[in-house]
């Protein structure tokens, strides 16, 4: 099928929308299901989690997928303008499948399936990036400007949508069995990947060139010097509770920058670059990302730090045993799928006749505001509270969300549209690791204040001789709030391994009262800090959101416009294929 063909089919950019959003609905439904399946895998492969040793697994089994994907999304969108971007999405539909049945079949136990799981997950992570390298460029080429927000917004629902629904389908599977979190994920992987194959067409502009590898060198080097120096950032380090101080950890963050400085160099003085730095001369593509860039950093960490507070604390206080809180935990957070569904489409429709820059601004204001009401919120809050906010919460994001891709994709020329989306991606999943290595070092600082005192005078109070309530007070406490984060009982747990004793009221200490009353307070510090964290990054995604340069892409699709980044796909296809035919561009009607 030609690219003039595909133009004039009517339906062919709907089979692309419908195949990309299935591409990112499995990609961040198997994001989140591992999130709130990683009790049952811990118990299933028989880890504990408050094994200081283990604390390396249960960081890469979360944050791998997001670290390669932000290394190698750049390059595989390059790859997608050199080669064909339907070609390229293909091959990463096809390793996606791949790995989730390798991922299903793990039969290890201990350390060994943790790492099996692991490189799985990392390659899970290569078709990962494939698919969210190409899918926004192939929905860019399909779609004339003036539907783009509303194709946008769709697929975005479904990136959106997946993390959620990830949660409620790893929280009934995981209890059953857990290789069925990666298992319930193959038939729709095959039945994409050959839909992909058949259907899909590249239809945009292919770019010849050569492949930058100094530049893929140093970018992947220096950016997972720096990831990875993120996640061991927050884990212990000698007398610390965190270990920033760790020279390994500064090596990696300081030799990363150093390195990315290098990439910067070299980008300057090749012909065909990895990262082309000429697209940052437009406002639209410069603001739109440094506003996506804050957003993601701002709400990057807030699954994270809302499952813990609810399966480490209000779960258990309000009568949820611990077995039983990943999965409510999932229900209780509709309320901000809910949101963003709602407004997601809607504001990727309208801001493709109305303009992108209101709603990208209105979006990230909500969105801050709901930072301000988490803060002022109780620990042991009223839940319709909490779900309104959790709701306004998605609505600002559904605001901002389909928009501002919209705008940085109709900002890109034709020929760059992969790796525009790639550089976009990376700058997503490269704030989404750093949030959630900022959220939890801001969670630990706060809980690390005043954890041990409270939990030294709690034990004590209730029998637990001296010795054993300060051997149990000073162990690390991200072991504490990776324990309330996989839904187990810390205390439980601890006690296992000292007896109790005579006197000791074990039943009490071990129940579901005891600990997220324990916690309550140290937990509202660190709540505090991240909170304020993340409405200052919003505030600054609004104030970038000001500074683009958006029309309504109906207003400008046909109009005259000497930048190549204005002109609309039905514009591109029609004057190609008027090249081929010897005749001048006809109007083509979409």
């Amino acid at each position: 099928m030609t690219a003039a063909a595909v133009e004039d089919d009517p339906h062919y950019k709907w089979i692309a929308l419908s195949n990309t959003t299935l591409g990112m609905l499995i990609a961040t439904i198997n994001s989140s299901i591992v999130l709130i399946a990683l009790p049952d895998i811990f118990k299933g492969i028989n880890l504990n989690p408050l094994t200081p040793s283990n604390t390396s697994y249960l960081l890469w089994m979360m944050m791998g997928f997001l670290v390669v994907t932000a290394v190698l999304v750049v390059s595989f969108g390059r790859l997608g303008d050199m080669y064909g971007r339907a070609r390229m999405y293909n091959m990463g539909f096809a390793v996606f499948t791949v790995s989730s049945i390798f991922l299903a079949i793990t039969w290890f136990d201990g350390p060994a399936a943790a790492i099996w799981l692991i490189v799985w997950r990392v390659i899970q992570g290569v078709g990962g990036a494939f698919l969210m390298a190409n899918s926004s460029a192939i929905l860019t080429d399909a779609f004339p400007a003036r539907q783009r927000g509303l194709a946008m917004g769709i697929n975005g629902v479904a990136a959106i949508a997946g993390s959620f629904l990830g949660l409620l389908i790893g929280g009934v599977l995981a209890p059953i069995q857990w290789h069925f979190i990666f298992l319930v994920s193959v038939p729709f992987g095959v039945i994409g990947t050959v839909w992909a194959y058949l259907k899909l067409r590249d239809t945009g502009v292919r770019t010849k060139a050569k492949m930058d590898w100094w530049g893929n060198l140093t970018f992947a080097v220096g950016l997972i010097a720096i990831l990875i120096a993120l996640t061991y950032g927050i884990q212990p380090y000698g007398d610390s509770d965190m270990g920033w101080a760790n020279p390994w950890v500064l090596a990696g963050l300081i030799g990363g920058v150093a390195v990315l400085a290098v990439f910067m160099v070299i980008e300057t003085r090749i012909d065909s670059p990895l990262f082309d730095l000429s697209l940052f001369k437009s406002r639209s593509f410069s603001a739109g990302n440094a506003a996506n860039l804050m957003a993601s950093i701002g709400r990057g960490g807030l699954q994270f730090i809302l499952i813990i507070w609810l399966q480490g604390i209000w779960l258990p206080q309000h009568g949820y045993d611990y077995s039983q809180t990943p999965l409510w935990a999932g229900i209780y957070m509709v309320p901000m799928t809910v949101g963003f569904l709602l407004t997601a489409p809607v504001s990727g429709a309208l801001s493709d006749r109305l303009g992108t820059k209101w709603f990208t601004t209105l979006g990230m204001l909500i969105t801050a505001g709901t930072f301000v009401a988490l803060i002022a919120l109780p620990v042991d809050f009223s839940y319709p509270w909490f779900a309104v906010i959790l709701l306004i919460n998605g609505v600002g994001m559904g605001l901002f969300a389909s928009p501002n891709r919209a705008e940085v994709m109709n900002s890109l020329p034709a020929h760059a549209r992969g790796s525009g989306a790639g550089m976009m991606t990376t700058f997503q999943n490269a704030a989404m690791v750093l949030s959630i290595g900022v959220f939890f070092s801001l969670m630990i600082a706060g809980l690390s204040e005043h954890l041990p005192d409270a939990m030294y005078s709690g034990l004590t109070a209730n029998g637990l001789p001296a010795d054993q309530a300060s051997h149990i007070s000073n162990l690390p406490t991200v072991g504490v709030l990776f324990a309330a984060f996989l839904g187990y009982n810390p205390i439980k747990e601890l006690l296992a391994g000292t007896g109790g004793g005579p006197g000791v009221d074990v039943n009490h200490l071990t129940g579901l009262d005891f600990f997220p009353h324990l916690i309550s307070d140290p937990f509202a510090d660190g709540l505090s800090a991240a909170f304020t964290f993340a409405l200052v990054c919003c505030v600054l995604g609004a104030v970038f959101s000001l500074f683009t340069d958006s029309k309504p892409a109906a207003l400008t699709e046909n109009a005259v416009d000497s930048e190549p980044h204005r002109e609309s796909v039905g514009d591109e296809l029609a004057a190609t294929a008027a090249a081929a035919s010897g005749e001048a561009p006809s109007e083509l009607v979409d």
